[in-house]
Parts: structure tokens; sequence; C-alpha cells
């Protein structure tokens, strides 16, 4: 090769390894699609919007949300690995993308670990352990003697198979050693609302959803799977102080990119969405959601998803349970 030819192609590779970095500069350039993969109005559409808007004006570009609804998050999450990774399309993942389906399904169409950038972790709720008001048991420690005498004889209801909700007791299950009848439901609002009307004993009901039929005594609380007891429901032991321990339960969720995004990138979305945490907005949504927020890196999220992941698998496969 002569030395024409060599500074060329010198020349090259630098403008090509340049490109990234000074497409970042200037990001976002355009406006950035954030995929939801659930159906709108949801708690997880709700949060997803209100972050966007609050993003909007320090990026300089609209975020619109586009709901991906479908095969237990999958549909959103195979759309967002398959995009290009520059940044303008984004997933709101939670704890079905990050550390269920992975142990749910056989085959998946992507692969939490290597086919996403981690950008951030938005926030978690804690699950309760709730019962119909007129159960005859009225705390945690006579619910737990009558589901141990009544084997089987007890329902409890999720918003699905899969969801946080169904796995929350199942590990209270493998914890306690007791058997509970599963009654998937399509969604939060049909399953609390069977529980309120009494139809299905108890559930486990994430605050985001339930905390207003919970303060308005529609249910009746037993526990917290929180490592330490809610600001919202102080008088609320949580399951280790009543004698179930390692088995912290909660929804979380962040957003993702796909695989290989430019890192300056990443650290300006992961900025902007750390910084939105302090905005009236996102911190009223918070509140009314009973929801606590996580600021950190990208590299905290990452690590938070593979431990849960870890912490889920042997739970799921103790219990049997496939999707497909």
């Amino acid at each position: 090769m002569d030395r024409r030819t060599l500074l060329t192609t010198l020349a090259a590779t630098v403008a090509a390894s340049a490109a990234p970095w000074a497409r970042a500069q200037g990001f976002p350039e355009q406006l950035i699609k954030w995929v939801v993969p659930y159906p709108a109005g949801g708690g997880t559409d709700v949060i997803a919007r209100t972050l966007a808007e609050a993003m909007r004006q320090p990026l300089g570009q609209q975020i619109i949300v586009d709901n991906r609804p479908g095969a237990s998050t999958n549909i959103g999450a195979e759309l967002v690995a398959k995009a290009k990774p520059d940044g303008y399309t984004i997933l709101s993942a939670d704890n079905a993308v990050l550390a269920f389906n992975e142990h749910l399904f056989s085959k998946l169409p992507f692969n939490p670990e290597k086919d996403f950038t981690y950008i951030g972790a938005i926030g978690k709720f804690p699950l309760a352990l709730v019962v119909h008001p007129d159960f005859p048991a009225q705390d945690f420690k006579a619910f737990l003697a009558y589901v141990k005498a009544n084997p089987g004889k007890v329902n409890y209801a999720s918003p699905g198979n899969g969801s946080p909700h169904h796995l929350a007791m199942e590990m209270f299950k493998n914890r306690t050693g007791t058997f509970i009848t599963h009654i998937p439901y399509r969604g939060a609002a049909p399953a609390m609302a069977d529980v309120m009307g009494g139809q299905v004993p108890c559930m486990f009901l994430d605050l985001a959803s339930g905390l207003s039929i919970i303060q308005g005594k529609k249910v009746r609380v037993l526990a917290i799977g929180t490592g330490a007891r809610s600001k919202l429901l102080p008088d609320v032991p949580t399951l280790a102080e009543v004698g179930v321990p390692n088995s912290e339960v909660f929804a979380f969720q962040g957003i993702l990119g796909p695989a290989g995004m430019p890192p300056a990138v990443v650290t300006r979305l992961n900025t902007e969405l750390n910084r939105s945490f302090s905005t009236p907005a996102v911190m009223k949504r918070f509140s009314d959601f009973g929801m606590e927020a996580m600021p950190g890196t990208p590299q905290q999220f990452a690590e938070l998803s593979r431990a849960e992941s870890k912490r889920w698998g042997p739970i799921i496969k103790a219990a049997g349970i496939k999707l497909d």
C-alpha cells in the first residue's frame, strides 16, 4: 500500500469512528419514539407519557409514545431490539422484559442481556398482599394459618400469567410452603374488581393500581413486599417482619434502547431522565402511584435487571410456569 492510499484509508477510518461521536453531540435532531409494550391508559403508559413531557423541553425535541402491546411485552421489546441504535427508538421495560420472560418462554426473539443498551432505571413500586375485608383472617399470621389449613381451597387473583403480581404470590407460596390457586385475569382492573367484590379473596396488589382502594378500605392489606415499611402505608408490616424472609417483591421500570447506541447519546438520555425526577409533574405522578424514583447510571440499571433475573429464575422454574 503506497503512502497516499494509506493516508486515505486512515482518514476514512478516523472519519467512520468519529461519525457516531459527531452525531451524538447534536442529539437529538429529530423526534424520539418511545415504545410502550402495553395498551394506552395503563400505568406504564401514563408514566412514560409523564416522563416524555418532562424530558421534551430540555432535549429540544418531541417524544412520541408508541403503544405496542402483546405477547407479554415481547412485541414491543423485539421492535426496539431490532431498531437502529441511534437513540431515536427507546423502550419502557419492566420486570417482564428485564427479568421474567427469559425464564417464562423457551425462546425469545431477543436476548435481554445482549440485544439492548441500558439507559436508566425509572422507578419501582412495591406489591402488597391484600384480602377482601370479609376474609376470615384479620392479620397476616391468621391468613397464613388459614391457607395452610386449607391447601388449594383459597384462590388468588392476578392481572395475568407472568405478571409481577402472579410471580409475587408464587414466591410467597415458595417461601411459606403454601398452596393457593391462581386465577389469572386480563389486566389489573378486573382482578381488583373481583377481589373487592369478594369473588376472589386475595391477591398481591401493586400500589400504582391499588393505593386508592387500600386507603379507601375496599381491601385489607396484610403485608408489603418492600425491604422497609412504605411511607405511604407506615402501619403495614413488611413480609420480612411477619416472618417471610428473602421475599421482597416489587415492580420496576426503566428505559432500554437497541444494542450499540453511542455512549454520548446514552449519557444524554440518562441525564435528562434523572433530571426529570425532580420536576413537579413527575414527582406528583410518582407520589400518586406510590412509585419510588430510581435515579442512577445505566450500569446500575443493568446490574439490577440481571440480579432480578437471577433471583426470579429459580422461583419460575420451581413453579413450572411457561407462557409458550
